[in-house]
């Protein structure tokens, strides 16, 4: 079976920094394309990070700079680097993986507060 397994979230004051972790099986990882989602209370979820096929990088415009992901093929893992982090980064993060509308996977989620 597949699973995505996230981890690393929790609470940190605002301008500090926290990695999440995402832990892949069932699937021959090259072949996905890799990203990062977030959700926050009453708002839709958002594509935050991302490889694209061409096998670059992309980042919401409000997380650019700030945020970095990050793949180990030869470990299955996924990255989120994450620092000066806001309130406003405050939601539910969610790694995905994706090679085609029948291929396309979600983990459950690691919640990360960003408070004083």
């Amino acid at each position: 079976q597949v699973q995505l397994v996230e981890s690393g979230g929790g609470l940190v004051q605002p301008g500090g920094s926290l990695t999440l972790s995402c832990a892949a099986s069932g699937i021959i990882f090259r072949f996905y394309r890799m990203g990062w989602y977030r959700q926050a209370p009453g708002k839709q979820r958002e594509l935050i990070a991302q490889f694209t096929g061409a096998g670059t990088t992309s980042y919401l415009d409000s997380v650019k700079g700030r945020f970095t992901i990050s793949r180990d093929n030869a470990k299955n893992m996924v990255y989120l680097q994450m620092n000066s982090l806001k309130p406003e980064d405050t939601a539910v993060y969610y790694c995905n993986a994706y090679a085609g509308a029948t291929y396309d996977y979600w983990g459950q989620g690691t919640q990360v507060t960003v408070s004083a």
